[in-house]
């Protein structure tokens, strides 16, 4: 009996640590799961007609990001683009306001900020909806010397 009381305890102090799947099966974690699990470097990849881009996003458990832009031009011409700020997560959104853009600070008349509203997909990948742009994007999680 007491083992049983031992491994009862024991299970539901790890509980907050496992995802529980939602109705459509997809993990559901914590709002402090998420921002521990958001911590670390993630790879965007998209692109048209005309350029092809990849985006190393790194997020920072101080709660500052870097990101670095490679975009390909139809031509073949690359530009690359290197900025900086802050993130949080608000138990719904990834925010992310930008301190630096291409290595200078904005106009304060107009600072860049980010807002998506995000799902875990797993560990490491996740989904994020810009509600004001109405655009969706993918991430996945990649080793932190990857290069963009």
């Amino acid at each position: 009996m007491v083992s049983l009381v031992a491994l009862s305890a024991l299970l539901a102090a790890c509980d907050s640590a496992v995802p529980v799947a939602d109705a459509s099966g997809m993990p559901r974690y914590s709002p402090e799961d998420v921002q521990e699990l958001l911590q670390g470097t993630w790879l965007r990849e998209y692109g048209g007609d005309s350029i092809e881009a990849r985006r190393i996003l790194v997020l920072s458990p101080d709660g500052s990001f870097a990101e670095t832009v490679r975009i390909t031009d139809a031509a073949g011409q690359v530009t690359t683009q290197n900025h900086a700020g802050t993130w949080l997560y608000d138990g719904t959104n990834l925010k992310r306001k930008y301190t630096r853009m291409n290595g200078k600070p904005p106009s304060r008349l107009n600072l860049p900020f980010a807002t998506f509203e995000i799902q875990l997909e797993s560990k490491n990948e996740f989904t994020g909806i810009d509600h004001v742009h109405l655009n969706r994007i993918r991430y996945r999680r990649v080793s932190p010397d990857t290069v963009p």
